[in-house]
């Protein structure tokens, strides 16, 4: 599993977390919720290696790797969907999907026939520019593109920002789908508590760089969740 513990990170001489601890398992969907600006980002770009932190640690599967370098952490199984989607627009559907091979062995460096049963829509747009892609295209573009690395950590930023009704219902249905398994540990950013609520097992709350909730959803009083999400 992942165990983030005690995580302080700085921008300069601002501090953006202080000692955040949050955890996902094989088979279940962790959520981290919060209004904008509370460090939500920041936590997981420390959790990828994409920020350096000056305090605690993470652990995947029993290993510390808070030193590591994101190439490895990615080879070790992390997988990150960003915020925005950051696809390549001049890059077709499947030189985007390629882009997914970097750390993967070179007998693994194809495109798995499961990408194209989640997300069929991008079986028709192979050929197609990421750019030309709708917005619910390029996220689910973005998220075929993580489980091409073989995934056994996969981190999303608000997958659901700007996204239509319809495409965040299949987002969600593939997420079940993958958690069913049990072979993968799901890391979630959001700031829609329903959503959130309606998709993972267990929720971090933050608040001004701060786990200030956390808990399995029907340990957690309604109250206090709507007070820290409530702009």
């Amino acid at each position: 599993m992942l165990a983030a513990e005690s995580i302080d990170l700085f921008y300069g001489a601002s501090q953006a977390l202080r000692r955040v601890s949050v955890a996902a398992e094989p088979g279940k969907i962790a959520c981290v919720l919060g209004r904008n600006g509370v460090g939500k980002t920041s936590l997981i770009r420390a959790i990828a290696g994409l920020e350096p932190v000056a305090g605690g640690r993470v652990r995947w599967q029993g290993e510390d790797v808070t030193m590591l370098p994101p190439h490895l952490r990615a080879r070790r199984g992390f997988a990150l969907v960003p915020q925005g989607r950051e696809i390549f627009p001049r890059l077709t559907v499947r030189e985007n999907l390629e882009t997914g091979f970097a750390p993967l062995p070179r007998s693994q460096r194809f495109i798995p026939d499961d990408i194209f049963a989640l997300f069929p829509v991008l079986w028709d747009m192979m050929r197609r520019r990421g750019g030309d892609l709708s917005g619910g295209q390029q996220q689910q573009l973005a998220i075929a593109r993580a489980l091409v690395t073989r995934p056994k950590l996969l981190i999303l930023d608000e997958p659901t920002e700007g996204i239509q009704p319809s495409i965040i219902r299949d987002i969600a249905k593939v997420l079940r789908l993958l958690a069913g398994r049990g072979e993968m540990a799901i890391l979630l950013v959001e700031q829609y508590l329903d959503f959130a609520r309606s998709l993972s097992d267990h929720a971090f709350v933050m608040d001004r760089g701060e786990v200030v909730l956390a808990g399995a959803w029907p340990d957690l009083a309604e109250a206090e969740l709507r007070r820290h999400l409530t702009v």
